[in-house]
């Protein structure tokens, strides 16, 4: 086990972490990994086929959840090389730029999503709540102006925010996950972080944290509106169309919040702790949202076993 000294090492290296205590089994532990991968991968990658070749499902929610599928596999693709690497080959080392680089990504694609999380609420308050004025608001020209300021917004916000990473000079070197995450590269620095860290949470509180207040006040409005319609028949089905939305949000906001709070108050947390809670806030929505659109929303899943139908025969 070499010695992470500072005196050893460039400060411009860091060194990622596997599962701290079970380095001797990360072979083993990849096989999880990769099979939870090969899902998301596999999975997004059906669901973004499925809608493409579909003329059925060229509908704004489908738009939206072709959305969600790529930021998906954006999230997976962000990590893949280094998890697998740490794992694989014990491939530790990181240059300072390249863990500024994938930070970008992995913090991009995560306020992406959160961004399209919101646009389908919207999405489903429209369809709802207003719904003989759904395919005038909602058109193809107004969907692609949202996909753009998705994108726009979930990348500008980041730029400055990782250029005050290079002005930091580090104390430490070890990374607690097998990627670079910002709060945990801010915690290595020997000089104040005061300014990255304020940075930093005005951007998680104006993106992620304003998305899930608009998509509650969505909710309530949504609730109001389907409590107001007499048929219980009528009611069932219009939360059953909102089921899925809301298991994509619980299971993207709960081990981001779970995460964040771990970084910033658990400074006495045991490593594994930090790790796995990683591990679950990366591979649960990219790996759970394909599976929960297949099943509960029928659209998707007809086209699923039509697809699967025609290979078969």
């Amino acid at each position: 086990m070499p010695s992470f000294n500072q005196s050893i090492f460039h400060p411009a290296v860091f060194f990622l972490t596997g599962i701290p205590g079970f380095e001797t089994y990360h072979a083993w532990i990849s096989i999880p990994f990769c099979c939870l991968y090969a899902v998301a991968i596999t999975g997004n990658g059906m669901i973004l086929f499925v809608i493409i070749t579909e003329s059925s499902l060229h509908e704004p929610m489908y738009y939206f959840l072709s959305m969600l599928s790529c930021t998906d596999l954006g999230l997976c693709l962000s990590t893949l090389v280094t998890i697998l690497g740490v794992f694989w080959f014990n491939a530790r080392e990181i240059s300072f730029d390249a863990c500024i680089g994938q930070m970008f990504f992995i913090h991009g694609f995560t306020f992406m999503e959160s961004s399209v999380l919101l646009a389908m609420a919207f999405d489903r308050f429209i369809a709802i709540c207003n719904p003989l004025r759904y395919a005038t608001i909602l058109t193809n020209s107004r969907i692609i102006k949202v996909g753009f300021a998705i994108v726009m917004r979930g990348t500008t916000a980041l730029v400055p925010l990782l250029l005050l990473l290079k002005r930091l000079s580090f104390c430490s070197h070890v990374l607690h996950h097998s990627y670079c995450f910002h709060q945990d590269v801010m915690k290595l620095s020997c000089t104040d972080p005061k300014i990255n860290s304020a940075f930093g949470l005005s951007i998680l509180v104006s993106t992620a944290g304003l998305d899930s207040v608009l998509i509650l006040l969505s909710y309530v409005l949504i609730i109001h509106s389907v409590l107001s319609i007499a048929s219980p028949e009528e009611r069932k089905k219009a939360f059953g169309t909102c089921v899925s939305h809301i298991s994509a949000v619980a299971i993207f906001y709960i081990p981001m919040i779970s995460l964040s709070l771990v970084h910033r108050f658990g400074k006495h947390t045991p490593p594994l702790v930090h790790t796995l809670n990683a591990n679950v806030y990366l591979l649960i929505p990219p790996v759970m949202n394909p599976i929960i659109y297949s099943v509960k929303t029928k659209q998707i899943r007809k086209a699923v076993v039509k697809i699967f139908l025609s290979k078969l025969i």
